[in-house]
């Protein structure tokens, strides 16, 4: 770390300690974003989702995806979970970012029919072979089972590759953490959700996919399988170097945009409140794998209780995690034919280490360097001070001003404003609570109720809903328009010197991407079931739905 952002960590946290009027901070998905994780695609974290449930105040929902970029249609393996990855979801219930309360999830993979090519195959009632089949496949004989229709049982024999999964729930941490299963409340196995193959292997694919959804007693429920990326963004844009498309200015009121101001990323009104995309979603037609839970909030609390919005102990800090197995080398105590003594690779029981963990969208994407990229996915959220000068000195804040030519204004270093998002402060967390230390943690204020589905506001707290990031997150937060604004403009705090920068342009930041390519289920798991294989479609700039090209 340079002096100069070393001489401002220590600035910041004193500053933290000291507490700070409130305001809010940075965010983004996180789509490949570590060099470690680039290359260990089943480990890293993609997006990562904490809500009041819509339909039942009483729950939380957490959502956790990995492997990013699943093309559907990429048999005949697809893409399972991975399982030696431990994948878990976190819970700080008393301000101090380390977990009190932890959701963990473990796959175990089965081959069927080994001498079937393909992990998924199916259609209609079976396929047999025709008459004129040749020796020494005889007429008649089966060739394809039927089509999938259930995950265990009649209709599951084309599932060749199936995952089972099991869930634990950990109470505490290291040494004195309990562990409690939780098997499925009607008995038998937890089978993940596979692949949409498409049409004729899967012909109710939607059916086949809430079949996953499972009941584990105690008010909890989860499903696990591949499912369509939530996560949108006009990617290529933004990863060079800021460099947004031109989209048409449809506002004729005069009201600001791009027309006024000549920056491609400045959303007029009329822009900034469709439900529509100017331009395409790069992450359109793609699946991740998804391992959703709802859980009373009674079981994340400290007290055990449901607190009001007002009250210190409202708000959760939450995050999640992948970790693979240890690895021992020891030697066998024989010499091999170098004259080395052989060693073996012993995996170790019970220890597993951190390769991944996300809370805030684009936190490690956006602010953190490449060369500390891997180190902050291994840290722990607690020893999070060390990265403060990455967060309360966003270099993307000072490109973007330099990249438009000073056209936006942002505050000087510590960037006061976001303390919120890296501490309990207002207007997340309930004035007169326990700051607790500098973490990316996502933070819910439980007592905040959930905003009712057809009312949410993709701009979340921005947009004046409560209930939105970044006070937790859901799937229909656009966090890529929230995060540029939160980082260039300051738009829910005041700086440092109490300046308020909630102005145009710093309010209309946009990448012209509003809506997930596909809509979202409705009920748990609140996601939208994978593409098809055979029928997905990615769009591109230029062609219907994928925007201009400019």
């Amino acid at each position: 770390m340079s002096q100069s952002k070393r001489a401002i960590a220590i600035v910041v946290t004193a500053l933290l300690v000291t507490g700070l009027p409130g305001g809010r901070g940075p965010q983004a998905a996180s789509h490949r974003e570590a060099p470690l994780t680039a290359i260990d695609r089943t480990a890293d974290i993609t997006d990562f989702y904490a809500f009041v449930t819509y339909a039942d105040p009483d729950k939380v929902t957490f959502i956790l995806d990995v492997d990013p970029f699943l093309e559907p249609s990429n048999g005949p393996n697809y893409f399972p979970f991975d399982d030696h990855v431990l994948y878990a979801i976190h819970v700080d219930n008393d301000n101090d970012a380390v977990e009190d309360v932890s959701l963990e999830v473990r796959f175990t993979t089965e081959i069927r029919a080994p001498q079937v090519p393909v992990g998924l195959v199916g259609a209609g009632g079976g396929v047999t072979a025709p008459a004129n089949s040749p020796p020494p496949v005889a007429p008649g004989s089966a060739l394809i089972p039927p089509a999938i229709t259930a995950l265990q049982g009649p209709g599951s024999e084309g599932l060749s590759l199936r995952q089972a999964f099991t869930v634990t729930l950990v109470r505490g941490h290291g040494l004195a953490a309990v562990r409690i299963p939780l098997p499925p409340a009607a008995g038998g196995t937890l089978f993940a959700v596979p692949s949409n193959v498409g049409p004729r292997t899967m012909p109710d694919y939607a059916a086949l996919a809430r079949q996953g959804i499972y009941d584990l007693g105690h008010g909890v429920r989860v499903f696990a399988g591949t499912i369509d990326d939530p996560f949108w963004i006009d990617l290529g844009a933004t990863f060079d170097s800021l460099n947004f498309r031109v989209i048409p200015d449809h506002d004729v009121s005069g009201n600001g945009g791009y027309g006024s101001t000549n920056i491609p990323a400045v959303l007029t009104d009329g822009q900034d409140t469709a439900a529509a995309n100017f331009v395409s979603d790069s992450v359109s037609g793609f699946n991740v794998n998804a391992i959703a839970v709802e859980v009373p909030i009674t079981m994340l609390t400290r007290r055990g209780t449901l607190p009001p919005a007002d009250s210190p102990g409202a708000t959760l800090g939450a995050w999640g995690t992948t970790s693979r197995r240890s690895v021992s080398v020891r030697p066998k105590g024989a010499i091999g034919r170098s004259g080395v003594i052989v060693q073996s690779l012993v995996p170790d029981a019970a220890s597993f280490k951190q390769v991944q963990r996300m809370g805030n969208p684009l936190f490690n994407e956006l602010l953190i360097g490449t060369g500390f990229k891997d180190f902050w996915s291994r840290a722990l959220p607690k020893d999070d001070a060390q990265f403060a000068a990455f967060a309360l000195d966003p270099l993307i804040a000072r490109v973007a001003q330099a990249a438009y030519g000073g056209a936006f204004d942002i505050a000087p270093a510590p960037r006061a404003d976001l303390l919120p998002v890296v501490r309990y402060l207002p207007p997340i967390a309930a004035a007169g609570t326990a700051g607790g230390p500098v973490a990316d943690l996502l933070r819910l204020n439980v007592g905040v109720p959930a905003t009712p589905y057809g009312q949410i506001d993709r701009l979340g707290l921005l947009g004046g809903d409560r209930a939105g990031f970044p006070n937790g997150r859901r799937p229909q937060d656009d966090v890529t328009d929230i995060v540029l604004r939160l980082v260039v403009g300051g738009v829910l705090a005041n700086d440092a010197g109490g300046a308020s920068l909630n102005r145009f342009p710093n309010n209309r930041l946009g990448d012209g991407v509003n809506v997930n390519d596909v809509p979202y289920e409705t009920s748990f798991p609140y996601i939208a079931f994978a593409q098809s294989g055979r029928d997905r479609r990615h769009l591109d700039p230029g062609e219907a739905g994928g925007g201009p090209v400019n």
